[in-house]
């Protein structure tokens, strides 16, 4: 249970901090705890990209290390174990949802782009969710349409109403 409570904490965390390289830090731990938390219960489709997901964020908040051909390497990579770790912890089509949510969570991290970081919480709350609802674990269910609500009004403060207000100062000037 208390890998559940810090994942969610640390997911939660990380869509509202603005800074991409803090959030990638904040989503490091997040996956950390996410992937004991589904150790413990036998999801181990979960369990596994829980450690590929912390690796490759670890990598990612180092973006400006790589060169650009081998950063764009690492995408394919990274979309790459994440389809063959599907492939060989198949548990049926529910494993479909957590790697579903990873590889579009993994894209829009790799960009830079924290309005994507934001955008794939919400794909991650409704893949991750429904993952979660098949193993009976209701709190992390909680926590992903808890984390649904909270990037809805993340992307609202800084991106739509933000948007809203340059748009405003733009008319007037």
């Amino acid at each position: 249970m208390i890998f559940s409570v810090l994942a969610f904490l640390a997911l939660i965390i990380s869509v509202c901090i603005k800074e991409r390289k803090k959030s990638l830090i904040v989503q490091s731990l997040n996956c950390l705890f996410e992937s004991a938390y589904d150790f413990v219960i036998s999801a181990y489709t979960g369990a596994l990209l829980g450690i590929f997901n912390f690796i490759r964020s670890f990598l990612f908040i180092n973006k400006e290390k790589f060169n650009k051909i081998f950063y764009g390497i690492l995408l394919v990579i990274f979309e790459s174990v994440i389809v063959t770790n599907c492939i060989m912890t198949w548990g049926g089509y529910i494993s479909i949802l957590p790697t579903i949510g990873s590889m579009i969570r993994t894209y829009c991290l790799w960009q830079s782009n924290m309005k994507l970081v934001r955008i794939s919480g919400m794909t991650t709350g409704i893949t991750y969710g429904i993952y979660y609802i098949y193993y009976n674990s209701w709190f992390m269910v909680l926590g992903y349409a808890i984390l649904l609500v909270t990037v809805i009004y993340a992307i609202w403060e800084n991106d739509i109403k933000k948007s809203n207000k340059v748009e405003l100062k733009q008319e007037t000037c």
